[in-house]
């Protein structure tokens, strides 16, 4: 996990426009908005301290795509931190979301002393799900939401989220 560098830009364009990688999300992503989303994560980083870390695997691949800490204060429109990932599919499958997600929320409930952390994704998604249980995040049926961002017209099937948390004192005493 380590801060981005301008050579992760194309192998991020390349997983955001797999139509696979995207398909809990609004469909791939264009070099333009892929290339956008990169900056807001460097803005992030420089305005809040903390934010999506790039992923590379030594002697695999130096960028496999991102996992880290992410705003989500549009969920109850309170100050929330979640945690997220996006990898290249080849490599999934290999424990490099969940490692990198358990140092993530050791990042945030140490280092940004986050009361609590959340994770959300479309209930279909059980790859991130099971990540999420994983790490020790519980999901709470009461908690599930439509997402404001998604399009209801384009993406019926995306709107509804399911919101996974774990507080700081649910993750000192896992470990």
């Amino acid at each position: 996990m380590r801060r981005w560098r301008d050579s992760d830009r194309e192998p991020f364009a390349a997983l955001n426009a797999d139509s696979l990688v995207r398909e809990y999300m609004q469909g791939p992503m264009t070099r333009e908005e892929s290339d956008a989303f990169v900056d807001r994560i460097k803005a992030q980083w420089e305005e809040g301290g903390w934010g999506l870390w790039a992923v590379g695997v030594p002697g695999v691949a130096p960028f496999i795509g991102y996992v880290g800490l992410w705003p989500a204060d549009f969920v109850t429109g309170s100050p929330m931190i979640e945690v997220g990932w996006r990898l290249a599919r080849q490599h999934w499958g290999h424990g490099y979301a969940t490692e990198a997600a358990r140092e993530a929320l050791r990042y945030g409930f140490e280092v940004v002393e986050a009361t609590e952390i959340v994770s959300l994704t479309v209930p279909q998604n059980i790859r991130s799900r099971r990540v999420m249980e994983r790490i020790g995040l519980v999901h709470d049926p009461a908690d599930d939401f439509d997402h404001p961002g998604v399009d209801p017209l384009l993406y019926p099937h995306l709107v509804r989220h399911v919101l996974y948390r774990i507080t700081r004192a649910a993750w000192s005493a896992r470990r």
